[in-house]
């Protein structure tokens, strides 16, 4: 069994092993843990002050999947979401009771049917998001600035991790 890698929170060059820093390396396996659980639950939070009596978490996603990649058909809606097809028609269904999936014949394949947002959909979409971005907005507003700037450079992190 191979050693935990550490992050050491000083430049490489200068090893600082008693921490005379204040800070201890960390631990990569730890942090990792530290982070997914921060993550998963600061976006639980977020989905839910999203919904509401209209649409739910998952119907939102499916939302911003047909927003962002335009009209699918059930087969892939249910395969970007890793759902079974009868799950994703009934999450269709739904949004189509709503009035913010429209429904329309596959051009080529009879058998198909391809799920469209409507300007209802996107109405709803564009509520979720700003609910979303409103809570958070109120959670940072209390932090003070350094704090604040920490997370500026932590979603920049993010955002070049999930692009490799």
């Amino acid at each position: 069994m191979t050693p935990a890698k550490t992050i050491e929170t000083e430049s490489a060059a200068t090893p600082d092993p008693a921490g005379t820093d204040g800070h201890a390396p960390v631990d990569v396996l730890e942090l990792a843990a530290e982070l997914r659980a921060a993550i998963m639950r600061t976006s639980r939070l977020l989905r839910t002050q999203a919904s509401g009596d209209a649409v739910s978490p998952s119907q939102i996603t499916v939302l911003a999947l047909l927003n962002k990649r335009g009209p699918l058909t059930m087969r892939q809606l249910a395969d970007i979401e890793h759902v079974q097809a009868p799950s994703m028609t009934r999450t269709v269904n739904h949004l189509c009771d709503g009035g913010y999936v429209a429904r329309a014949e596959h051009p080529t394949d009879g058998r198909q049917v391809i799920a469209s947002l409507t300007d209802a959909g996107r109405q709803v979409l564009e509520e979720s998001r700003r609910l979303r971005a409103a809570w958070l907005a109120g959670r940072l507003e209390g932090l003070p600035a350094a704090d604040r700037d920490t997370l500026h450079r932590a979603a920049e992190l993010l955002l070049e991790m999930s692009a490799k």
